[in-house]
């Protein structure tokens, strides 16, 4: 990516990043209608289920569609085009673009050629998921989706046991039971907060420790956000070992060296007994 600076509205061409509604159709704001209504034509990642949003506003639009399997050699296009001076939009099936869903390839080829890139502000699942559930708000850490695989997802939930912030994760209906009771036996029967069709008519939240919402959740339908309360008990270090302790540190952006002197101060200990245990645990990994 090179570096540049821009000035988002000099009439410059630009793909606009557009959200949608996540349920409600009237979440739609005026300005993401009229910027659809102003670009050349639209991005999307299924054009049944975008086309039913531009015909509930009476909008006519050419769409592309830009997905998963496709966004590789939908980039080279939009690139293409936004040099000719063409105005894109780009959404995606319900919430604000590239949080869990397509969209990042894209706007990662758009600014690696110094192009515009214009993102609006608008829904996306897990902000009012956050808002509501009881749960400290800050600081907070959203996951997205865990590894659907069972051994994959353990080790994603043993690396996230001893962070202290907030925990947001998304998952589908026919997951969530085996998720919450993996999340029970890795993280604890912590606070949690689990919604489901949010902004629709039938808008679930459910409450309480994970033990107590897993069985409140008997037939589940629809996409869930799951808030999960950060590592709050962890008042000493005792629990866990030095490795344990210098990657907690490394998972929040510390370099190493910064990392093992936090240890050592916390366990009083010097830095080269720290030091030479993680870097020991280090060769034996490999």
């Amino acid at each position: 990516m090179i570096s540049m600076s821009q000035k988002s509205y000099d009439q410059t061409p630009t793909l606009f990043l557009i959200p949608t509604p996540i349920g409600n159709l009237e979440d739609m704001s005026i300005r993401c209608l009229k910027t659809l209504q102003e670009v050349d034509y639209i991005l999307c990642e299924d054009t049944r289920t975008t086309g039913n949003l531009l015909k509930k506003y009476e909008l006519r639009k050419p769409l592309v569609s830009c997905h998963e399997f496709n966004e590789n050699q939908v980039k080279e296009k939009v690139v293409k085009d936004l040099k000719k001076g063409l105005n894109l939009g780009l959404v995606t099936d319900q919430g604000t673009p590239i949080i869990s869903d397509p969209g990042y390839k894209v706007v990662e080829e758009v600014l690696r050629n110094g192009l515009n890139v214009v993102s609006l502000p608008g829904p996306t699942a897990f902000v009012p998921a956050l808002i509501n559930s009881g749960i400290s708000p800050a600081p907070f850490l959203f996951y997205g989706f865990l590894n659907s695989k069972g051994g994959k997802q353990i080790k994603e939930l043993e690396q996230l046991k001893l962070r202290k912030e907030t925990l947001i994760f998304y998952e589908a209906p026919h997951r969530i039971q085996k998720t919450l009771e993996q999340m029970q036996t890795i993280l604890g029967d912590r606070k949690i907060s689990v919604s489901r069709e949010i902004s629709k008519i039938h808008e679930e939240i459910y409450r309480g420790p994970i033990s107590k919402v897993r069985l409140e959740i008997t037939n589940p339908k629809g996409e869930f956000v799951i808030v999960v309360s950060g590592n709050l008990e962890l008042e000493n270090y005792e629990e866990i070992s030095i490795i344990e302790h210098v990657q907690l540190y490394l998972d929040e952006n510390m370099t190493e060296k910064e990392a093992i002197k936090k240890v050592a101060q916390e366990r009083n200990l010097s830095k080269s007994i720290v030091y030479k245990e993680y870097h020991q645990s280090k060769e034996v990994r490999k």
